[in-house]
């Protein structure tokens, strides 16, 4: 069990980035979800998704304004503290952009585009591995845990099937919305750890 002990300024707003990463990219998957079910459960799927994004979007913004409140006097060994973290966290995050972009690549180059999304999962996932480390939320493990075994599964979903009368692209539809929810349960994970930190 985790310890919750009050974070400083820096850490608020780390936590604030990153519920708003969750909301952001949590929509972007489900996009993908919504667009992969041919308006399958339309249009419950595009409201609940916007409850969520919405609910998430409210939280980042509740912890920017925390964090904006907060003492500002920060020992120098901190602050240096969070710059090497936050030099470190865009490294990885730029790295995963690059990852992305070589995988779109290569997908387009041999003609196998329809393995993109469950390969950009697996990467997302991965980059949890080191932020579980440098920011020392285990939870994060889980995550990429989760990414990672959805992609691996989504390669082996048939790209097309029908439900019912409905032809949706069966494996947008599982990598979509199954990479969303995990976000979004990350998402409010964040929030509500860093809240109850605050009150102690």
């Amino acid at each position: 069990m985790e310890h919750l002990v009050k974070p400083p300024k820096a850490a608020v707003f780390g936590a604030a980035n990153g519920v708003m990463f969750m909301t952001f990219f949590g929509a972007l998957w489900s996009a993908i979800g919504i667009i992969g079910s041919n308006k399958l459960g339309a249009p419950w799927l595009l409201v609940l998704s916007g409850i969520v994004t919405l609910t998430l979007l409210i939280g980042a913004i509740s912890l920017f304004g925390k964090a904006r409140n907060m003492n500002n006097v920060t020992a120098e060994k901190e602050r240096e503290k969070w710059n090497r973290i936050n030099r470190k966290f865009g490294m990885i995050f730029g790295l995963e952009g690059l990852a992305i972009l070589i995988a779109s690549v290569l997908c387009n180059l041999f003609d196998h585009f329809e393995v993109f999304f469950p390969i950009m999962a697996i990467i997302v996932g991965i980059h949890f591995f080191p932020l579980a480390r440098l920011f020392r939320q285990n939870f994060y493990y889980g995550t990429g845990i989760v990414l990672s075994i959805l992609g691996i599964i989504s390669l082996f979903i048939p790209l097309n099937t029908t439900f019912g009368d409905v032809s949706l692209i069966a494996r947008s539809t599982f990598i979509g919305f199954g990479s969303a929810l995990t976000l979004w349960v990350t998402g409010f994970r964040i929030w509500i750890t860093t809240l109850k930190q605050l009150k102690n």
